[in-house]
């Protein structure tokens, strides 16, 4: 007998729902949630409190009462990327158009900057930043080590310039892969798939390529914001990224690849997928790889990725387990793959660790973070500064 899905207390719904315990009971008493009484109190089938949580999410906002307060608190005008009728578009260009192009290629139009590899002494400074972490040092971790590596060995990184920006972009972009252990190449996506052992298959090289592609910029997510933040301030290109890491490594963000890929990896070794999701929710914070607030029909960006999947080396049995975690997703909660799951579908079927997923992003999001920080040392300094309103006793 399959034993009972675990069913989240009415202090998590309230957590999950961003509202008080009194509040949960009040969506109770107005038919709006369901729970069952148990000696240790009220308890919630986690799918449906997703599925109420989603449902809130679509909901027109309010027009916020004062206008510093809200969302968005701010326009930041850019050409870089657009999100029209479901579709990512960079400078205009549907970005699934791209990704069959080699990433630096792609990145040398973005930039309108030729292409500078980096030099051989910045990387070793990178590299011996990383091996210096404990074994346990998780992707981002490492990454974060690497840049600091990185802007350690370059004294010429302070002129606040696109072209400055742009050599740096380069330097991390052909450095980095390098950097984390693999071997330098022309090709960024077979010389970050060689950091995680031979060998590299041309289907895994292919879909690396095309997922860096398709994660080089997406609106103005919060990474990219931090980094523009810094920019401001004329903080240097190394310093700009560092702080766009820094808001990329939380659970709403980019790390959220990473526990997309354990949620995969359950379902994979044999847990079905209404637990292994229940399981997931516990831990707070959404299905991970599902829904995205920017698209109505679903992500774009994961749309154009998984048709490449099935051709890796273990694809098949992946995408066998996407369909019965979109599945059942789709039917209690009404929503869809998000790049998170493309992505944990990507280095499952390509037999990459479960962090892969995070570093993938992050090598592609740097590509848009140098467009961003070069288009805001175009700006006037310090624009980006909020005045606070206070509001205490």
């Amino acid at each position: 007998m399959t034993a009972p899905l675990p069913r989240l207390s009415a202090a998590q719904v309230a957590a999950r729902l961003g509202v008080k315990a009194e509040t949960v009971y009040a969506y109770v008493s107005r038919g709006l949630l369901r729970r069952e009484r148990e000696a240790r109190g009220s308890t919630f089938d986690a799918l449906e409190v997703e599925a109420f949580a989603s449902g809130r999410r679509r909901t027109a906002p309010r027009t916020p009462t004062h206008p510093t307060t809200g969302m968005p608190l701010g326009i930041v005008q850019t050409d870089i990327a657009d999100i029209e009728d479901d579709e990512l578009l960079y400078r205009g260009r549907r970005a699934r158009d791209l990704m069959n192009q080699p990433f630096a290629e792609v990145v040398a139009w973005l930039w309108d900057a030729e292409r500078v590899d980096a030099p051989d002494p910045a990387i070793g400074s990178a590299r011996a930043m990383v091996e210096a972490l404990p074994l346990h040092a998780g992707s981002m971790d490492r990454l974060r080590a690497a840049v600091t590596g990185f802007a350690a060995d370059d004294p010429l990184r302070y002129d606040a310039s696109a072209d400055t920006a742009h050599r740096i972009g380069w330097s991390l972009i052909t450095g980095l892969p390098v950097a984390l252990g693999g071997r330098p190449h022309a090709d960024v996506a077979r010389s970050l798939v060689s950091a995680w052992g031979p060998p590299t298959d041309a289907a895994t090289i292919a879909a690396v390529n095309a997922a860096l592609v398709l994660l080089i910029d997406h609106d103005l997510a919060v990474s990219t914001f931090a980094a523009r933040v810094a920019a401001s301030a004329r903080a240097d290109g190394y310093a700009a990224v560092s702080a766009a890491l820094g808001a990329a490594d939380s659970p709403l963000h980019i790390s959220a690849a990473t526990r997309t890929a354990r949620l995969l990896t359950r379902v994979r070794r044999g847990q079905e997928p209404e637990r292994a999701l229940t399981d997931s929710l516990q831990e707070g914070n959404g299905i991970p790889g599902f829904g995205h607030p920017l698209y109505a029909g679903g992500d774009d960006r994961a749309t154009a990725l998984f048709p490449l999947l099935a051709a890796l080396p273990d694809g098949e049995g992946t995408m066998d387990a996407v369909r019965r975690l979109s599945d059942v997703v789709a039917d209690r909660a009404g929503l869809r793959p998000n790049v998170d799951l493309a992505l944990a579908a990507l280095a499952s079927g390509a037999r990459l660790p479960e962090d892969a997923a995070s570093t993938i992003f992050v090598l592609g999001r740097v590509a848009g973070w140098i467009a961003h920080i070069a288009a805001e040392y175009a700006e006037p300094a310090m624009r980006l500064r909020p005045r606070g309103e206070y509001v205490g006793p």
